[in-house]
């Protein structure tokens, strides 16, 4: 018994001494971190190394380099934060499981970005933040509770700020999406409820940026409410590019969602802070723009 704890504290002292427990001006030495690819492999490497991957694969090539470097400081932040929550090394290459990685796609610009910030993490009274970042914010950010359906306490740094997000395209920054009404039993499904065919869907609640946080679907047998964020997951993150939904709409067989934004609206917007990383901005004075009184300190040189 006394062995198997001893183990135990031993283990827990080496992940400690990995992840840095985000406590404020301890440098060290940069973590070796396991990387699980999407075919099972996994890859042994230095966490900067992960993290060009990681800017790679959620920035699109040819951004300006202070937007690479924010992306990156975050992406630091969020893979140590996992990292603590998972008490282990590992972290998933998958974008479903915790952030997109494609090595592939490194460019020299990328390369810059990360040398700059090398070490840098976002830190709130000594902890590690959670480094929540999406596509586009649709000109406003939003809460923890509102963009994610976050179940615990929302988080003193995360705030509401105007987003700069006028250069991203058309099509996130306007669109439109029909569900037919099998495809939107079948999501519904996935939430417990076996549905014959949805009659109506109602708004019930929105916050001040105007997404939705409550919604009802009204089927023939009755009705169920959702949260805007479950409703966008049941549906497809991707098809349902957010909950800034202007306007729900029915034709034929199909409802149709208009509405702008690209993710969950939570932290860092991506084309912000490409727009202003194209004004000068420099990478910290974009994080802590999104983030509120946060700092960002340097883990390791």
């Amino acid at each position: 018994m006394m062995m198997r704890l001893l183990k135990r504290c031993v283990v827990f002292i080496v992940i400690l001494n990995l992840i840095g427990c985000g406590q404020q001006g301890t440098q060290g030495e940069e973590p070796t971190i396991q990387v699980k690819l999407a075919d099972g492999r996994i890859n042994k490497m230095k966490i900067e190394e992960y993290i060009a991957g990681v800017v790679a694969g959620e920035m699109k090539k040819g951004w300006e380099k202070n937007a690479y470097a924010a992306q990156a400081i975050i992406a630091r932040t969020f893979t140590l934060k996992r990292l603590e929550e998972n008490g282990n090394n590992t972290i998933s290459a998958r974008h479903e499981e915790a952030q997109a990685y494609r090595p592939e796609n490194i460019t020299p610009e990328i390369r810059e970005a990360i040398k700059m910030t090398r070490g840098e993490v976002i830190t709130y009274q000594g902890e590690y933040i959670q480094g929540w970042f999406h596509s586009s914010a649709g000109g406003q950010t939003t809460s923890a509770k509102a963009g994610l359906a976050y179940k615990e306490a929302e988080p003193p740094y995360i705030h509401s700020v105007e987003s700069p997000d006028g250069l991203a395209p058309a099509d996130i920054q306007d669109w439109q999406v029909s569900v037919g009404l099998e495809e939107l039993a079948k999501a519904l499904e996935r939430a417990g409820e076996k549905i014959v065919q949805v009659k109506d869907i109602q708004v019930l609640k929105r916050d001040d940026t105007g997404r939705i946080v409550q919604i009802e679907i009204i089927y023939e047998q009755g009705s169920m409410q959702l949260h805007g964020a479950e409703f966008r997951t049941l549906i497809g993150p991707d098809k349902l590019k957010s909950t800034l939904i202007k306007s729900i709409g029915r034709s034929g067989n199909s409802f149709t969602f208009s509405g702008s934004g690209y993710g969950h609206g939570v932290g860092m917007s991506q084309w912000g802070a490409y727009n202003m990383a194209q004004k000068g901005k420099k990478a910290e004075e974009i994080v802590n723009y999104y983030f509120k009184d946060v700092k960002i300190v340097k883990k390791w040189n």
